[in-house]
C-alpha cells in the first residue's frame, strides 16, 4: 500500500526523528534519505508510454508478395527502467535546529514544503528544552566525561540545596538577559498581551540564553538538570555543568546532553530508527501538521497562511495518494 503511495507522490512536511548519541546528524539524515529512495523505488514503476510504429506484416497472399507494413501501439523503450535508472535519485530533505555528535534526541526534518516550514519554525525562536547529565569531581578538556582529564577534586561538600541556589542565580541573570534582548518595554499593554500568550522571547539571533534551569535527580556524585533555552549550542550547555561544578568550588563534567522538546515537537513525535520508513513518516506529517500550522500562525501572524494552506494541500494529496 505504502508503495502503491510512492509511485504517485513524495510525502511533504515536518517530521522529527530520534538521534541516537554518537552519530552526527547529516549521517541520520542521509541513513533516513537512502532508505526512504530504496522504498520509493521498490513501488511499480509506472507503464511507459505507448508511441505509433509501423512494423513489418506478413504477406497478402502465398504468391510470394513482399510483407507490408502494419501499423502497431509499442512501448517507448526510451522510458523503460532499465534505460533511465531509478525514478527517485535525492531526496529535498532539510534539518531544523542540528544535534552534535555527542548529543541525542529530537531532530526535526523536512521534506519537500517541509524545508519552508523550516525556516519560518526557525523564525519562531522556539524554546528548546534538554536533560543535561553531570559528574562532580573532575574536570576535562571539553567539559564531556569522555575528554582529557584536567583535574579531579572533592565533592562531599555539596549538597542539593547548594546546587539549586546555584541554578535560581543562573536563571535571575539569564532572566534579565531574556527581557533585554526582547527589546519591549515591560511597562506597556504589549508586553502584557506577550506575556499572557507566553511570547516574550528575541525574535532575532541573540546569546544563548536559559529560561528555565532546574535540577530533577542529585546522587552524589552525579546531577541531572533540565534545561529550557534559546539559541544554545549542546558545547554550551556542557559548559555550564562546568561553571556549576567551579561555582561549588568544584568541578563537573557532563556525561549526557538529550533534546526532549524542539518547539512543538516532543520525544513522542520523534521516530525511533525502526520506523524509518514512508508510512510512519506520512503519518508523523499528518500527526505534527495542526500543531505546526497552529505555532507559526500564533507567533508570525496570518501572513504566513498561504504558505501553511500549500503545505495542507501537499500533505492531503501525498496521504489521500
Amino acid at each position: 500500500m505504502a508503495a502503491a503511495a510512492a509511485a504517485r507522490g513524495l510525502p511533504a512536511g515536518l517530521f522529527a526523528v530520534y538521534k541516537p548519541p554518537g552519530v552526527a546528524w547529516d549521517r541520520v539524515r542521509g541513513a533516513l534519505e537512502t532508505r526512504l529512495l530504496r522504498e520509493l523505488n521498490a513501488a511499480a514503476p509506472r507503464p511507459p508510454r505507448l508511441h505509433v510504429r509501423f512494423l513489418p506484416g506478413a504477406a497478402d497472399d502465398g504468391g510470394g508478395a513482399a510483407p507490408g507494413l502494419v501499423a502497431a501501439r509499442v512501448p517507448v523503450l526510451a522510458e523503460h527502467r532499465l534505460v533511465t535508472g531509478p525514478r527517485f535519485r535525492r531526496l529535498k530533505m532539510g534539518a531544523g535546529h542540528r544535534l552534535d555528535a555527542k548529543a541525542s534526541g529530537v531532530l526535526v526534518l523536512g521534506l519537500g514544503h517541509g524545508n519552508k516550514l523550516l525556516a519560518r519554525l526557525h523564525a519562531c525562536h522556539l524554546t528548546k528544552v534538554y536533560t543535561v547529565g553531570g559528574l562532580f569531581g573532575k574536570a576535562t578538556e571539553d567539559f564531556s566525561d569522555t575528554g582529557k582529564l584536567v583535574e579531579k577534586t572533592t565533592f562531599d561538600h555539596i549538597t542539593r540545596e547548594k546546587l539549586e541556589r546555584i541554578l535560581a542565580v543562573i536563571q535571575g541573570t539569564n532572566h534579565k538577559a531574556l527581557l533585554m534582548h526582547s527589546n519591549i518595554d515591560m511597562k506597556t499593554q504589549e508586553a502584557y498581551e506577550l506575556a499572557v500568550k507566553g511570547l516574550i522571547r528575541p525574535m532575532v539571533k541573540s546569546p544563548p540564553i536559559i529560561t528555565v534551569i532546574r535540577c530533577l535527580q542529585f546522587t552524589l556524585p552525579e546531577f541531572q538538570l533540565e534545561i529550557h533555552c534559546l539559541h544554545e549550542t549542546q558545547q554550551y550547555l556542557r559548559k555550564i555543568v562546568h561553571e556549576i561544578g567551579l561555582e561549588l568550588k568544584s568541578s563537573a563534567v557532563c556525561t549526557q546532553v538529550r533534546r526532549i522538546r524542539d518547539g512543538v515537537f516532543t520525544l513522542d513525535d520523534a521516530l525511533l530508527r525502526t520506523h524509518w520508513n514512508l508510512q510512519s513518516i506520512q503519518n508523523a506529517i499528518r500527526d505534527c501538521q495542526l500543531k505546526v500550522k497552529t505555532e507559526i500562525e500564533k507567533t508570525l501572524g496570518p501572513r504566513d497562511r498561504s504558505v501553511l494552506h500549500k503545505a495542507d494541500t501537499e500533505v492531503a494529496q501525498a496521504a489521500d495518494s
